[in-house]
């Protein structure tokens, strides 16, 4: 018996399709293509990772962890395998009939992965911003079903951020400053129509991106991981530091106290545990970030921008992280039309 592990980044954008059949867009099969080979530095011995090309990603993964790793399998050698547990990316209905047709049945229902959608929608980041009002946090968010609330939003607040309920990281957001241009309102529109609403936020001043990363075993327990200390330019993913937890904690300590951080983490796992209890089972990410208050020595903390409710670089950067020394970065570089991860010292 064999764990079968997918990277799938296409995945945000495959669950807002909700479709069966999806063809990603080329940007997500060329990520995938490229570094496909990424859940082989947390698999076991006897496991497999499903990618495009065996032989490219054998060569990519020594180049990175400088180690050979055996299990690489293409689409066509799947239903040779006696696969009895698939941890992708995350779980979506384009990934779920991919492994059925080519001969694995170890995969969720159509309506379990409806259940994981509906998980998956920011409303419920919503819902968990407001209930992490801790003294020394800030950031508030809301649902819009109408045009209208979000023309009212911004004459409340004058710059805004607009989100799409289900979309990959930096697609399906629109920054708002002082009044909206004909695009911005076309994209509200189409959001609205096709996925229900939108979500609003009051702009904030951003410092520092960060992260927590967890894993909810689906009865009711969520663990914390890690701190997951990112970078991301126009909203997109660029790389991670690879350090232990005492050094993140350090660098985030330098804005916020400690206490705030820990008080965060432990009611995060006690509300998303009862949330996800007999619902989900698998890797989570809650984004956060460290906001300018009312001077430059005044630092705030928002403790949920984002849920992800998959598997994350942040997850990746912590299993690096166990493996080689602190001092370095990873990174997602894009060059010579190719994806390459690489880690640097810093």
């Amino acid at each position: 018996m064999a764990e079968l592990h997918i990277f799938n980044p296409e995945h945000d954008i495959a669950l807002a399709a909700n479709l069966s059949n999806f063809t990603s867009p080329h940007a997500g099969r060329q990520l995938r293509a490229d570094i496909g080979f990424l859940p082989a530095i947390w698999a076991k011995d006897g496991d497999v990772v499903l990618v495009d090309n065996v032989e490219n990603a054998q060569r990519n993964f020594a180049r990175v962890m400088h180690r050979q790793f055996e299990g690489f399998v293409d689409k066509h050698q799947l239903a040779k395998l006696n696969i009895d547990r698939v941890s992708p990316w995350g779980w979506d209905l384009a990934l779920r009939s991919f492994l059925l047709r080519y001969g694995v049945e170890a995969v969720p229902s159509e309506e379990e992965i409806g259940v994981i959608r509906d998980l998956s929608h920011r409303k419920h980041a919503v819902e968990l911003l407001r209930s992490l009002d801790f003294e020394g946090t800030i950031g508030d968010a809301w649902r819009a079903d109408l045009l209208v609330e979000v023309r009212q939003a911004l004459s409340d607040f004058v710059k805004i951020v607009v989100k799409a309920p289900w979309s990959s990281s930096g697609r399906g957001i629109r920054f708002v400053d002082n009044e909206m241009n004909d695009y911005q309102q076309r994209w509200i529109r189409n959001v609205i129509a096709n996925q229900g609403s939108v979500v609003i936020e009051k702009y904030c001043n951003k410092v520092k991106d960060f992260g927590m990363e967890f894993e909810s075993d689906g009865q009711g327990q969520v663990r914390y991981l890690g701190l997951s200390l990112f970078h991301t330019q126009n909203g997109a993913y660029v790389g991670n530091i690879l350090a232990s937890e005492d050094e993140k904690y350090e660098i985030i300590s330098r804005y916020i106290p400690v206490d705030l951080l820990n008080q965060t983490r432990v009611k995060i796992c006690e509300i998303l545990g009862e949330l996800y209890r007999n619902r989900y089972a698998g890797p989570l990410g809650v984004d956060m970030m460290i906001v300018r208050g009312n001077d430059d020595r005044n630092f705030l903390l928002n403790p949920c921008v984002e849920i992800n409710l998959r598997r994350t670089m942040g997850h990746v950067a912590l299993a690096l992280s166990k493996q080689m020394p602190s001092g370095y970065v990873m990174r997602i570089d894009y060059t010579e039309n190719t994806y390459k991860l690489k880690i640097k010292q810093t």
